[in-house]
């Protein structure tokens, strides 16, 4: 493994505070012209075409999945691509946003008459406010940058991210605009692991009571471990007679105490457990509960579910459960 090269660690400081700065002196220019673009969009019944090339037109293509995730149904339009057939994407009156750093982009240029013979509103997200491409638009944006943040000033960097930023603050702009809610967002992302924690609830993915190792607190911690042997799920959970959860004791307890003092298994759980542990419902999002496990300080990889108004232990989450689909 190679020392850390100082110089290589400040180039790609500079890079990147000079895109943040970009960025900044950008939102500091938004103004009633951002306002009429997100209006504009907000007023149509149809779909959003972003269209670009090179690369514009792969910050467009995100912005294009980003608008969808968002509700709004959108289509990236390959600038030179459209003149040979991919124009028929387009329906009368869809919005355009086209993204081009010198507002010149002859592929794109060549497409503004069209965009007009479809009824089509443009928003332009150009570098330059006085270019052909944003005198023929209807909306323009400012992402011009001073200058690129690559030490040759040449390669498309500060340029294409307050790009990014700009379709990115719109985006942001028209979620508040329209209400769009958690449980709407949820519906365009079934899968990975933001799907799960969004749509899936504790209870769907916990194992239930009848599965996880439980015992009264007079037992031995000798029979408690005898009991998470038979249901290996990291803890077991401590209850009374009406199966009221009072406790619980994970392996690492185990471990600690086994490390700390010679003859431990004849003890009774109850003086060895974590009285009231921190729980969850099974109505409960998988998020929610994710975000209990782990945004503290010491992160916990177990969590007893209860019923909210008698206490009784319903089953147990895992955090491993949790970031992967449960067969059990």
């Amino acid at each position: 493994m190679t020392d850390t090269n100082p110089n290589h660690v400040a180039v790609g400081k500079q890079a990147m505070h000079a895109e943040a700065v970009a960025i900044q002196i950008a939102a500091d220019r938004l103004d009633a012209a951002f306002d009429k673009a997100v209006e504009l969009i907000l007023r149509s019944k149809s779909k959003l075409v972003i269209c670009g090339i090179g690369k514009s037109g792969h910050i467009g293509s995100k912005l294009a999945a980003t608008f969808s995730s968002s509700g709004i149904p959108s289509v990236f339009l390959h600038a030179a691509e459209a003149i040979h057939g991919d124009l028929g994407v387009y329906q009368p009156g869809d919005p355009t946003i086209v993204l081009s750093k010198s507002g010149s982009t002859a592929e794109v240029l060549r497409l503004m008459p069209m965009f007009r013979k479809f009824e089509s509103p443009v928003i332009a997200i150009v570098g330059n406010t006085e270019s052909p491409i944003a005198e023929k638009a209807d909306v323009v944006l400012d992402a011009s940058v001073e200058k690129e943040a690559d030490p040759l000033n040449l390669m498309p960097t500060s340029s294409s991210t307050v790009s990014l930023a700009m379709g990115d603050a719109l985006a942001a702009a028209l979620v508040k605009a329209r209400d769009f809610t958690a449980e709407e967002f949820a519906t365009f992302h079934p899968g990975g692991q933001l799907g799960r924690n969004l749509l899936m609830t504790v209870g769907e993915v916990m194992h239930p009571a009848p599965k996880v190792a439980c015992a009264p607190e007079t037992a031995s911690l000798r029979e408690v471990v005898i009991a998470m042997t038979r249901y290996p799920l990291g803890a077991a959970c401590v209850v009374n007679e009406e199966g009221k959860l009072l406790g619980l004791v994970t392996d690492g307890d185990i471990r600690r105490l086994l490390s700390s003092e010679d003859d431990i298994l004849g003890k009774a759980v109850g003086n060895c457990m974590t009285r009231n542990p921190i729980s969850a419902q099974s109505a409960m999002s998988l998020g929610e509960a994710l975000r209990i496990m782990e945004d503290r300080p010491s992160q916990i990889s177990v969590l007893p579910v209860v019923e909210e108004a008698s206490g009784r232990l319903e089953g147990l989450l895992r955090l491993h459960d949790a970031y992967q689909p449960s067969f059990s």
